[in-house]
């Protein structure tokens, strides 16, 4: 009988590929005689890599060797050859749908995610009376539900980090983050996300982090995020509150963002993928929520919904990804959120 051998594929985006994390070691977990091959870009291999010993990671070139129909077919042939018995696809998108087809043309078991589309678009209908507020199934049932239906099942998932429980080893990064006092507070601040829906207003997170450095000078604030405008920001920020530290300027690499996660008593993040990473690494999330919703499915793994903040609107949610224009023209949502809600909110995980 051919050994089992699961290849799982979900290409992106990083906060997506971050919750596969606990359900592909659920599966780990359960079935340790079953192999495992994680599909995906470079980006996810620090997920994986020490994941489980039964769980192998493998890369996919999709704008070099691999893009294309006639890349994916290149794609094909080299994961044909590794004789895989099930295909999971976490992602349903053209390039997993095109390596599907040929999977099933080959006649290997294979299952896809159900993306309930129908139910997403009735949680963001503009039509108010068309409008279903419901909790969709989180991305985390929907990835367990494929391996479900691949001979699979998970009875009891208690991943809780990709790391032992005294965090990652602080020994793997720059010197400034090595010495944490024993009562000190390391507070992580995550103000950005890809869509400006799922943005807290700037300068009401700076009198978030203002506050919370001059009620408590002894606690360290760690900013994260990358790109030209987090730059700016944070650098801003961190000349003028010296307990500031911006960690792309120090950091340099998803290990080592992980491994400091790893070490925080709390993240404040958006609905983005420094939430997720946070909790691959059993970190309380204080997450804030505007055009996107709790209710669609994408709050972090083991995360209290007593953590998420947000405001009741008929409105909402008006986008799942939060991509879309606001019909009031400039997120109430988000700018009607008071940053003293949130500081209490910090102060109570804090205690």
């Amino acid at each position: 009988m051919k050994h089992q051998h699961i290849l799982v594929i979900r290409f992106s985006a990083i906060g997506d590929v971050a919750m596969t994390v606990p359900i592909v070691w659920g599966v780990a977990q359960q079935y340790p005689d079953v192999r495992i091959t994680v599909l995906s870009r470079a980006f996810a291999r620090p997920f994986f890599e020490n994941l489980a010993p039964n769980v192998n990671f493998m890369e996919a070139d999709l704008k070099g060797e691999y893009h294309g129909v006639k890349g994916l077919n290149r794609l094909y042939r080299r994961l044909a050859a590794k004789q895989f018995t099930h295909v999971a696809d976490l992602h349903s998108v053209l390039r997993s749908n095109y390596l599907r087809l040929r999977f099933n043309l080959s006649h290997f078991k294979v299952e896809h995610i159900d993306k309930h589309r129908k139910m997403r678009h009735a949680l963001v209908n503009k039509n108010m009376k068309k409008k279903v507020k419901q909790q969709l199934p989180t991305s985390f049932e929907n990835y367990t539900e494929v391996f479900a239906k691949l001979g699979f099942p998970i009875e009891k998932n208690l991943f809780t980090s990709i790391f032992p429980p005294e965090g990652g080893d602080m020994t793997q990064l720059p010197e400034l983050f090595r010495d944490k006092k024993e009562n000190e507070k390391w507070i992580g601040v995550a103000p950005f996300a890809a869509h400006q829906g799922k943005i807290y207003p700037k300068e009401q997170m700076k009198e978030v982090v203002r506050t919370m450095v001059a009620n408590h000078p002894d606690y360290s604030i760690f900013l994260f995020g990358r790109g030209k405008e987090e730059e700016e920001t944070f650098n801003q920020w961190t000349k003028e509150m010296p307990q500031c530290t911006f960690v792309s300027q120090h950091i340099e690499n998803l290990r080592q963002e992980l491994i400091l996660m790893s070490h925080l008593d709390v993240m404040v993040s958006m609905d983005s993928a420094n939430m997720h990473l946070a909790s691959l690494v059993n970190t309380p999330v204080i997450s804030i929520w505007g055009a996107t919703h709790p209710m669609a499915g994408f709050l972090g793994w083991n995360q209290d919904k007593d953590n998420t903040i947000q405001l009741d609107m008929e409105c909402r949610p008006c986008s799942i990804y939060g991509q879309k224009p606001c019909i009031h023209g400039d997120f109430p949502c988000m700018k009607n959120i008071r940053p003293e809600v949130i500081i209490e909110k910090i102060e109570k995980v804090l205690l």
